[in-house]
């Protein structure tokens, strides 16, 4: 019998996504001492805000140089700077889900590394657009697979599909 190379790599490709979604969450809040009193519950989806319209994450704040740990197990795929995060860390976690981390101080850890939850990746600032305001993390959970069932008609509500909100994965 001879294997169809086709729907070989179908099924490795089958095996990855679902095992992707097996692996568990376990998310911590990512800014070391921090508990949930340190942010606002409210903020996720605040609007208006910025020139980014809605606020699609939340701020975790802290003081400057404080340890960013991650909040779960992951690859990190991007560090570096970006005009409105600033110095920014992107990891790819359990679920298929991306955890973004924005306007640290500094960064410790490097692209295409794998890392445990709590390990620290950088330390809380205010770099990006929040230059001059209080040191915090902006902290962004998105989802690779869309939740179409969460669209409304709020500002930019078609993007709900995508964004999480952390406020309530943090307390879970």
């Amino acid at each position: 019998m001879k294997l169809n190379k086709k729907k070989i790599a179908l099924v490795v490709f089958a095996v990855i996504i679902a095992v992707g979604y097996v692996i568990p969450e376990n998310l911590i809040i990512p800014v070391k001492g921090a508990s949930t009193s340190d942010w606002n519950n409210k903020s996720f989806w605040y609007e208006p805000w910025g020139k980014s319209g809605v606020h699609k994450g939340i701020d975790i704040f802290g003081d400057k140089g404080m340890p960013l740990m991650t909040s779960s197990k992951g690859w990190v795929l991007y560090t570096g700077e970006l005009v409105l995060g600033g110095k920014v860390v992107l990891v790819l976690g359990p679920k298929w889900r991306f955890h973004y981390y924005a306007h640290l101080d500094s960064i410790i850890t490097s692209s295409m590394s794998l890392i445990s939850s709590g390990d620290v990746i950088g330390t809380v600032g205010d770099s990006g657009n929040a230059k001059g305001k209080a040191p915090h993390l902006h902290y962004s959970i998105v989802t690779v697979v869309p939740y179409v069932w969460r669209i409304d008609f709020d500002s930019q509500g078609w993007k709900k599909m995508f964004y999480l909100d952390p406020n309530k994965k943090l307390r879970e």
